[in-house]
């Protein structure tokens, strides 16, 4: 299969095509998606563009994706200086 500039190896599509694809082989195949990126590239950006086309709620690399971006991280607590600071 022939990629396009989100996904270069098409890895990201046909991670969503695997039946009772892991957590684990979904990081897995996130890692190889990230090393065949062009030098430059904007990760945001790509992670975005990812997400909107094939976000399926409940998919494992739909989970990994989105920690990729951060958005499924707790809020930090931000204490001592840095959180009086403005």
């Amino acid at each position: 299969m022939k990629g396009d500039a989100l996904d270069p190896k098409a890895l990201i599509a046909e991670a969503y095509r695997i039946e009772g694809i892991t957590s684990e082989e979904c990081r897995s195949i996130f890692l190889d998606w990230a090393l065949s990126l062009p030098e430059g590239a904007d990760v945001q950006a790509a992670l975005s563009g990812l997400i909107a086309r094939h976000g399926v709620t409940g998919h494992p690399m739909t989970a990994v994706l989105k920690q990729g971006l951060g958005e499924d991280r707790p809020p930090r607590r931000r204490g001592g200086r840095a959180a009086r600071r403005l």
